[in-house]
């Protein structure tokens, strides 16, 4: 005799058929997976959760029918189409994050064909700006800005004020919160959308180098003869390092070590996640800030070289010879060049990877020059002691326009987004220039000095000045918040091809 048995499982009602003796049917675990996977609903993860725009994301999701396609949407965007198996699950299937995608909170929907089942989580559209001059090869470039433009960005207006107890360092824009140093001895984390201060952390002497923030770590180095590493949400200390002299440059975060120029005449390499020395390398003279990129480390000495180390090692590659001096400011590398200013008044063009060849030399009025340079789409941004800003011609150091701060631009280094040149002077101004041009778009006039470079990320541009407050500049009236889209408001695009 037979009886119909009904079988819960995980709120969904299974139709088994027993039978007594040892003919009887079982569910096996096999069985009830798919079961279990659509009790569980529909569900869809992103690896990873943010990022900037055009991001590759790894989306996977469980819940959905079983040999099904899911279309996978950015916003109102559908971007793949992922073929689920027996048990209603798919991935990981990749999307890219649209260059046009607004910082903030948007959303990735997927949404079954036959059965319209459908799933919703969020990405945050976000870009940091982790160390000085926004990464280790110091280009001074955001690639991903999207907001800001020579059409907008007349449209600038102060979003908040943050006061500090004296000069304020060039800042690192991560996850939402701003990083400055100051001279009043302290790194401040503050949130980037109001202001409000989320800590703060006291070394033992004035601080004016600027911070890196990599791998949830903050990297700032103090007249206190220290390198300190904290931790990038509370400030708690995670390790210190003695360099054994009163003054070391800004930090710079590379491949898991961190690499400091110091007044003892050495560059430093420590393992970023303990403080652990590496190697030093030995110059004739004060180190100043150092830049990664291609596997070497280069910086300039006092003793007025540029120097090119083996990232990993320490081991020399090359030297080059710019004056009695030497170079001030952390150079620039791109595309196999390394920029870089020095106390000559001119801006140098190196062969990175042919033994420190000059290419070229640019002569910024004959003055003392400190400001790192930025390049960009082929053209190289400087400032200079005598009030202007140039723009070189990358590959051969011919000027292609300047213009006039109305003061010396000592140490503020460029900061290009999207078309335009952002760049602080001592007359107290904040200017915003046309890129491809030089014409001026914008300008605001702090209470002091602008001695230290920009950062630009997410729509807002950061800057330190000589009145002891930090800027956030945004555009006025925020950016709109991206729509929520709605199961079965959706257009699938029948043109794309399956993915499993």
């Amino acid at each position: 005799m037979r009886t119909r048995l009904a079988v819960a499982v995980s709120g969904l009602a299974l139709v088994a058929i027993a039978a007594s003796g040892a003919g009887a049917a079982t569910l096996s675990p096999a069985h009830l997976a798919p079961a279990r996977a659509a009790a569980a609903g529909p569900r869809v993860t992103l690896s990873p959760a943010s990022g900037p725009p055009t991001t590759t994301v790894a989306v996977s999701g469980s819940g959905f029918g079983a040999y099904e396609g899911v279309d996978l949407y950015f916003g109102t965007t559908d971007l793949a189409l992922a073929g689920t198996g027996r048990t209603g699950s798919f991935g990981p299937v990749s999307i890219h994050i649209p260059a046009s995608a607004i910082p903030g909170t948007a959303w990735v929907s997927a949404e079954g064909r036959r059965t319209r089942l459908f799933a919703q989580t969020p990405f945050t559209v976000r870009t940091n700006w982790d160390q000085f001059h926004f990464s280790a090869n110091h280009e001074g470039v955001n690639p991903y800005e999207n907001v800001l433009s020579p059409a907008t960005v007349t449209g600038l207006d102060v979003n908040w004020i943050f006061a500090t107890g004296n000069l304020v360092s060039s800042p690192a824009v991560v996850n939402g919160l701003v990083y400055i140093t100051s001279y009043d001895d302290s790194v401040y984390a503050v949130n980037a959308s109001t202001g409000a201060k989320r800590w703060s952390f006291k070394t033992g002497r004035s601080i004016y180098a600027s911070p890196a923030v990599v791998n949830g770590l903050v990297y700032v180095v103090s007249y206190d003869d220290r390198v300190y590493a904290l931790n990038a949400a509370t400030g708690a200390e995670r390790w210190s390092f003695n360099t054994g002299t009163a003054e070391a440059h800004t930090p710079v975060v590379a491949n898991g070590l961190v690499y400091v120029g110091s007044f003892d005449g050495k560059l430093y390499a420590l393992n970023a996640a303990t403080g652990a020395k590496r190697w030093t390398f030995t110059t004739g003279g004060v180190v100043y800030p150092p830049t990664v990129a291609d596997g070497i480390v280069v910086a300039g000495s006092q003793d007025g070289k540029v120097y090119a180390l083996n990232a990993s090692t320490g081991a020399k590659r090359w030297s080059f010879a710019v004056a009695s001096s030497g170079g001030y400011s952390a150079p620039a590398i791109a595309d196999g060049v390394v920029y870089v200013t020095a106390t000559t008044g001119k801006i140098y063009a190196l062969n990175l990877l042919s033994g420190g060849g000059l290419l070229w030399s640019f002569n910024l009025g004959g003055i003392a020059a400190t400001s790192s340079p930025a390049v960009a789409n082929g053209v190289a941004y400087v400032g200079s002691p005598d009030g202007n800003v140039y723009a070189l011609n990358a590959r051969t150091g011919a000027e292609l326009w300047s213009f006039n701060t109305g003061g010396p631009v000592y140490n503020s280094a460029p900061a290009v987004a999207n078309g335009v040149v952002y760049v602080g002077s001592n007359d107290g101004k904040v200017f915003a220039l046309n890129a491809s041009t030089g014409a001026e778009l914008w300008n605001f006039t702090t209470g002091g000095v602008v001695f230290n470079g920009p950062a630009v990320a997410n729509g807002v541009v950061y800057v330190g000045s000589g009145d002891n407050n930090l800027y956030a500049f945004g555009l006025r009236g925020g950016l709109p918040a991206p729509t929520r889209p709605r199961p079965g408001n959706l257009h699938p695009n029948y043109g794309l091809r399956e993915q499993r």
